[in-house]
């Protein structure tokens, strides 16, 4: 590009953008404002990018005008709800961000148990709300993270197996497509797009509106944890996947390995972890059935009783500052034999560091009743879910501790199933897109996505994200 034609180009952007600003009830950040360094900051401190432009949206209405600048400029569009996307897609080097991450308004239909839910909104904006009136949506396990994105792929948290995923507790919700069309998406309006942004992340619009289905909620959840060191591992592993055969819905278990950061006071070893929360206001069988655990595996220490919500939902924050640098990779599986066990507990023990953990979601009960095909979801048959994240702080440590979660990755490739879970999932650098999405969602669910992103998004303004490429005719 010539030097005359790239100062046009940035001529026309600037005043894009300033009449942008013209129609915002928010603010349009740039480079050289005040507020630009945390403007453009995501939490995986790895993502270090600068963008064109920040459009911190003041409203709803704000929405419309950021994609016509898109549009209008060419700049590369990535959409912000709460900047918890371990891939780094809330912001794109050289581009226009759009960052809803004031929008944060939640109001509760106590009568009818419906959330409305902004699109800036994090977890602990929407249990703040709910549990208040004793009521909460089924969302994931640490309380910063947006509400959006989390939704858009799919919501894994301690409600899954007895409400399902985030996704599967959406009612309705309200879109901006490309071309700023507005949409209402449901079970009866635009069921095919709704069916596509239960799983298939930001592909077809921005979301604008969530409305949940809220569940009840017990005064307090009986929640606990079993600590266990790692001789004890292997057995208690065995045990586990025991109890979990017919182990009733009401029951949320997530294994974890890690070692506890020095405000937990457990030591600078490695533990294994199985926490559950049992969500019946009836704590006696969740009762029985922890003793159940703890006989056939006794701990080395435990904690376990009655927890208020918020408290249970925020217990692992302290883990995941803004900041933090992490690489994830995920694996669906159902096996827990010795053969599997040993391949486990043998690349868990040299987790001998904090900032790496590993998680096992225990899934099936209400998550796995939801037909296959019913949402964009990759896989609902799979036992178990395995997340193999990072939360460390030093630079130096970013090749050596993505390798470790490749390797855990790949060990674990014998024993996997079907899908990837999509909010699990890094960024590959130099992996094709088209491929990356055909694995993740597998070649059915991933067909049927091209089918709507040709329809809502075929220039693909929306593809920051795992995206979903358009085919080449649905451009013309």
């Amino acid at each position: 590009m010539s030097t005359m034609h790239q100062a046009e180009q940035n001529g026309e952007t600037d005043g894009a953008l300033q009449e942008l600003r013209r129609h915002l009830a928010g603010q349009v950040i740039e480079p050289q404002d005040p507020l630009y360094d945390e403007a453009r900051a995501v939490w995986n401190g790895m993502i270090d990018v600068r963008p064109r432009a920040v459009v911190r949206a003041g409203a709803v209405g704000d929405i419309d005008p950021a994609l016509h600048t898109a549009r209008s400029t060419g700049l590369p569009l990535a959409v912000r709800g709460g900047g918890h996307n371990i891939a780094g897609h809330g912001t794109v080097d050289g581009g226009l961000v759009l960052e809803l991450g004031q929008l944060r308004n939640v109001e509760v239909d106590v009568e009818r148990r419906l959330v409305t839910v902004e699109p800036g909104a994090t977890l602990a904006d929407v249990d703040r709300a709910t549990a208040a009136h004793g009521l909460a949506v089924p969302l994931g396990v640490i309380s910063a993270t947006g509400v959006s994105g989390l939704t858009l792929g799919g919501g894994v948290g301690w409600l899954t197996r007895s409400n399902g995923l985030s996704l599967d507790n959406l009612d309705s919700a309200d879109v901006v497509t490309a071309t700023g069309e507005h949409l209402h998406a449901s079970e009866q309006q635009n069921p095919e797009l709704f069916w596509g942004l239960r799983g298939g992340g930001g592909n077809f619009g921005v979301v604008s509106s969530f409305t949940f289905r809220a569940r009840p909620l017990p005064a307090a959840v009986l929640g606990g944890n079993f600590f266990y060191r790692p001789t004890r591992w292997k057995s208690a592993l065995s045990a586990f996947d025991r109890w979990t055969q017919d182990l009733p819905e009401e029951m949320n278990p997530i294994v974890s390995f890690l070692v506890l950061p020095p405000d937990f006071e457990m030591g600078e070893e490695p533990w294994m972890i199985i926490g559950f929360a049992w969500t019946s206001e009836n704590h006696q069988p969740g009762l029985e059935l922890i003793g159940q655990l703890r006989e056939a595996a006794p701990p080395d220490a435990e904690e376990v009783g009655p927890t208020a919500w918020l408290e249970w939902q925020t217990a692992m924050d302290s883990l995941f500052p803004k900041g933090s640098r992490g690489y994830w990779k995920n694996v669906s599986f159902s096996r827990m034999d010795d053969v599997a066990i040993d391949v486990l507990t043998g690349f868990a023990s040299e987790v001998t560091w904090s900032g790496t953990g590993i998680d096992i979601h225990h899934m099936q009960g209400a998550f796995g009743r939801v037909p296959k095909d019913a949402t964009a979801f990759p896989n609902r048959s799979a036992k178990y879910w395995l997340n193999i994240y990072g939360f460390w702080h030093d630079p130096a440590e970013d090749a050596r501790l993505s390798a470790f979660a490749r390797k855990a990755y790949a060990l674990m490739q014998p024993f996997s199933e079907h899908g990837q879970y999509v909010n699990f999932l890094g960024a590959e650098i130099g992996q094709d897109p088209v491929e990356a999405a055909r694995q993740a969602y597998g070649p059915d669910t991933y067909e049927r996505l091209v089918d709507l992103k040709n329809r809502f998004d075929p220039h693909n303004l929306f593809r920051l994200n795992h995206n979903i490429v358009p085919t080449p005719a649905a451009e013309t």
